[in-house]
Formats: structure tokens, C-alpha cells, sequence
């Protein structure tokens, strides 16, 4: 409801305004009346009103002077003005102050209720401009946010550490803020999703992220999630002050139980969840990353608590390096440099025969993990069939010794480098937009984001995202969008707003016309059709 203060000398006026108008149903409440200026400015510092009517002949403070002392204080609130006289010299004063409505005394009720209607509607209607332009901004702050501790993560040199801007404009130092780390894995996520298409990958992982957004939500901390891969998440909760509480550290325990059973209880399926036990800078993640995400893959427990390396002993340097190594392979093949990723895979050989034998069993496990991990990775830019992978399972469950894992990760090297060659280089591209459409669907994303991530221009996106898929990008966005809310509408109890957002549309009267266009029904409608 709008708010209004109405402004007159004389109490019969007063008291027509308040009656004769009907103010409820235009969607304003009258919050004050003042028989002059002076009361009046007294009320409008308290009251704030989003609209003042106000007579101008007036004792102690006519309504000009009102109003010029009302925007001297910085109060932009509309004002219709009333008047027993005709003057120009008076409109020409109120034009000075923005007013842009003046009426003649004998009031007209109609006319007035018409005045104050239009002049409601154009307040509304910049509320929701402003409210718009407001949601835009904090989604591209985001938006920004995110992708600055994904990109540390994952040790992307380019990162700006020190300056981004929050919702009030303000700016941020990112060097001062500490983290507690959760990393989130879905148990068995590699044979689990054998059975899965594209589609269901993407809709179980969607589910889960969704989840996790939620998730602390009752805690009230302020935390973000990150997707890192299919089947992994990095929660990172904030520096709740100042001062770094040791609680939060022991509650982290306590957060990790109650993100396992909320998926659990949601999705129907287990997640183990690691604990970096200390506060982290961001100039610290990504090492932290690091070692959670090494420690959590050789962890047979539920929940793993992980703490700082202390010390380097020659056994953990030449783990590290075979970390290192594994992943530099993966970031070759990613990025479909044959040399980087030939190079990494020679110097892993190499590496592994000078392992000592009391290590043996720890490096297999290491690259038992790396097969599996990048079976993920392959999936994601469509490197393998199911037959392919069906036979990667069959050769992993036959092994026995390390050579026969690492034999079997060799030849998914080559195999892969083999795909990567022989594809085109438009259909690289495409595949790389398909995923990112459907990691960031809940996104505001625009051909511009998309075709700076691929690194080639506008227009030259479009024509190849047309001749790729068909279809143009918002169509395919959109076809996307509708199908997922489809989905979550037959499968979670949301509300219909809570899909919305999900699935990108911040304004839920236009996901609901989208939703109607696409399949002649309201969510609402759809959903009980389903279900019957």
C-alpha cells in the first residue's frame, strides 16, 4: 500500500477527502492529516509518504512553502495541490518543485479520484522500475561474487581479490574476508548416474544445488554454493563480524549432518560432506580446496574433517606432485592441448616409479579416484558413449595392481585426445555453450556472457548456436527453462515462486505467462493435472 498525508485548513475538506475517495481500493492508506504546513512537515520526516494532497492557502505555512521545505530535506513523495484561487504565479511556483498536478477549489471528487489514480499508477510504476533495476544489479553483484571465488577455487591467475561492488554500490575488499569450507560430493556419483541421461544428470544435480541453497538458510549465515563439477558443490560460509567464532567451527559438524539428511530427505540420495576445520583468507581457498577435495576422496566416512598440512615430509611432497600432475592432465584435455596433456601423462609415469612401495596403496586409490573423475569431466563435453563407458567400468573392477589402473587411465587419455582432434571445432564450442546454458539456466545469462566465455564474437555465436541446435538461444533457453519447472513441478513440493527463481525468472507473473504460453496451463494447473 502506498502512503498518503493529507493536508488542509479546513476540517469538512479534510474529512470529504478522507471519505469520498476511495482510497483502499486505489491502494493507498492515509497515514496522517495536518491543518497546515508547519504540522504537516512535522509528520512527512516520520511518515514518509509516497503521496501528498494538500490544500495551498493555509495558516502559518502555506502549501508552497510546504513543499519547498519538504524537498529541501530530500522528500520526493508526489504532490496533487488544491487551490480557491487561479493564479499562474502559484502553478508556476509548484512546477519549480516538481509538482506536476494543481486542482481548483470547489473540489471535483471524480476528477480527483482520477488524479489520484493516475498519479498512484505512475508512483507504482516506478517502485517497480526501481525494485527491477534493484534485482538486476544484485544479481549481476552475484553473479560477479561467485564467479570471483569459483575462479580462486580453481586458481584462475585473472582473478580480481581486492574490489567488488555489493548492492548498495559500495565496495567490497575480498582480502578480508575469512570462510569455513564445506565440500559437498554425491556419494558414488560415477556408477550412480550410469543409468542417467543428459537430462536427468542435469535435473538430479539442479535438485541438489538447490538444496544446498536453502539449506543454512535457518541459520541465517550468509554463504554461497558453488557447482565445481557434475556431482560436487563447495559451500563457503562467511565470517559471521569481525571476530572468527570457534562455535561456528563446531557447529560446522552439526551443518554438515543437516546438509546430508536435507538431501537425503529431498532428493533421496547421500552426500558426503568434508570440513576444512579452520578459517580460511581468500588468498588461502585454493589450496584449501585442494587438500579437502584430495583428503575427502580417500575418506571411507560420511564426514570428513580436514586440517591444515602440517609439515612436508617426503612421502606427502611426492603424493602433492602426483596430484598435480593428474591434474594438469585434466586441464590439458579440457582445454584440448594434446602437448600439455601428453606431457603431464609422461611425467605421471615417470612419477610413479619412484613412489615407494609404502605408498603403493594410497597412489592407487589416488588414481582410482582420477578415473572416476574423469569419467565426470568426459561426460560433461560428451567424450563418451555408454558403451565406452560401460567397458572403462568393466576394465576398472578387473584391476588388481596399480600399472592395471594406471594402464586403464592411459588409455582414456588417448582416448580422449583422439575425440577432442577429431571433433570440430564449432561443435567443441557448442557443446561448451550447451553445458554452461545449463549449469547457469537459473542465471541471468545473455548471448554476450555466453560468446565472451567462448571467446568469439556475438554474431558469430548466434549463427553457429542456430545451425548447431536449430534454434535460436532464448528459444532454446527458454524450452529449457519451462521443461525443468515441468519437471520440479512433478516432483517437489515448491511454490510456484520458488520454481520461478529457480529456473531463472525473477518475476513470477512473467515465468507464469511464459509457463501458460508453453503449455496451456498455470503451474498451479499443471501440477494438479500431473498429479491426477
Amino acid at each position: 500500500m502506498l502512503k498518503a498525508l493529507l493536508v488542509d485548513d479546513e476540517i469538512n475538506i479534510l474529512r470529504n477527502l478522507q471519505s469520498v475517495i476511495p482510497w483502499e481500493n486505489i491502494g493507498i492508506e492515509i497515514v496522517g492529516t495536518a491543518e497546515n504546513g508547519a504540522k504537516a512537515l512535522e509528520l512527512v520526516d516520520h511518515i514518509r509518504p509516497d503521496l501528498v494532497v494538500s490544500d495551498i492557502s493555509m495558516p502559518i505555512m502555506d502549501g508552497i512553502t510546504f513543499v519547498q521545505k519538504m524537498r529541501e530535506r530530500g522528500i520526493t513523495c508526489e504532490c496533487v495541490m488544491l487551490t480557491g484561487y487561479q493564479s499562474f504565479e502559484y502553478a508556476r511556483s509548484l512546477m519549480r518543485y516538481g509538482v506536476k498536478e494543481y486542482m481548483m477549489k470547489p473540489v471535483d471528487y471524480d476528477e480527483l479520484e482520477r488524479v489520484i489514480r493516475r498519479t498512484a499508477a505512475s508512483i507504482q510504476e516506478r517502485a517497480l522500475k526501481v525494485k527491477q533495476e534493484q534485482r538486476v544489479r544484485n544479481s549481476a553483484v552475484n553473479l560477479v561474487y561467485e564467479k570471483n571465488l569459483h575462479d580462486l577455487l580453481l586458481d584462475c591467475s585473472s582473478v580480481d581479490t581486492h574490489l567488488v561492488l555489493d548492492e548498495e554500490g559500495k565496495k567490497l575488499d575480498l582480502n578480508r574476508a575469512k570462510y569455513l569450507l564445506l565440500l559437498v560430493d554425491l556419494e558414488h556419483y560415477a556408477q550412480l548416474s550410469l543409468g542417467w541421461d543428459e537430462k536427468e544428470r542435469k535435473l538430479w544435480n539442479f535438485a541438489i544445488y538447490n538444496v544446498l541453497s536453502e539449506v543454512l538458510c535457518s541459520e541465517k549465515r550468509n554463504y554461497t554454493v558453488l557447482q565445481m563439477r557434475e556431482g560436487e558443490w563447495c559451500l563457503l560460509i562467511e565470517q559471521a563480524g569481525d571476530k572468527l567464532a570457534a562455535e561456528d567451527l563446531n557447529r560446522a559438524g552439526s551443518w554438515a549432518e543437516l546438509i546430508r539428511e536435507s538431501v537425503r530427505s529431498s532428493i533421496k540420495l547421500d552426500v558426503h560432506v568434508s570440513i576444512y576445520v579452520e578459517w580460511i583468507p581468500i588468498s588461502g581457498l585454493r589450496n584449501a580446496y585442494k587438500r579437502v577435495h584430495w583428503e575427502s576422496s580417500l575418506s571411507p566416512a560420511s564426514v570428513t574433517y580436514v586440517a591444515a598440512a602440517q609439515g612436508q615430509g617426503a612421502a606427502q611432497i611426492q603424493l602433492d606432485m602426483l596430484w598435480k600432475l593428474t591434474e594438469d592432465m585434466v586441464t590439458g584435455l579440457k582445454q584440448c592441448n594434446r602437448m600439455k596433456t601428453e606431457e603431464a601423462m609422461q611425467a605421471l609415469n615417470a612419477h610413479l616409479k619412484i613412489i615407494p612401495d609404502s605408498s603403493l596403496l594410497r597412489v592407487r586409490q589416488i588414481i582410482h579416484y582420477f578415473v572416476l573423475n574423469l569419467i565426470r569431466e568426459m561426460r560433461e563435453v560428451n567424450m563418451l558413449t555408454q558403451s565406452e563407458e560401460d567397458a572403462i567400468w568393466v576394465k576398472l573392477n578387473q584391476c588388481i595392481r596399480v600399472k592395471d589402473v594406471l594402464l586403464v587411465m592411459n588409455e582414456m587419455v588417448s582416448q580422449c585426445l583422439v575425440v577432442f582432434v577429431s571433433k570440430k571445432t564449432s561443435v567443441v564450442l557448442m557443446e561448451s555453450a550447451q553445458a554452461y546454458i545449463h549449469e547457469h539456466m537459473s542465471k541471468d545469462i545473455g548471448i554476450d556472457e555466453l560468446a565472451s566465455t567462448l571467446g568469439i564474437s556475438n554474431s558469430y555465436f548466434s549463427l553457429l548456436f542456430k545451425q548447431h541446435f536449430g534454434v535460436t538461444f532464448v528459444e532454446y533457453l527458454t524450452k529449457l527453462r519451462m521443461e525443468t519447472a515441468k519437471a520440479m513441478l512433478e516432483t517437489k513440493e515448491r511454490r510456484v515462486a520458488q520454481v520461478s527463481k529457480s529456473v531463472g525468472y525473477l518475476d513470477g507473473r512473467y515465468f507464469m505467462k511464459l509457463f501458460h504460453r508453453y503449455t496451456g496451463m498455470t503451474p498451479t494447473e499443471y501440477r494438479i493435472s500431473r498429479r491426477n
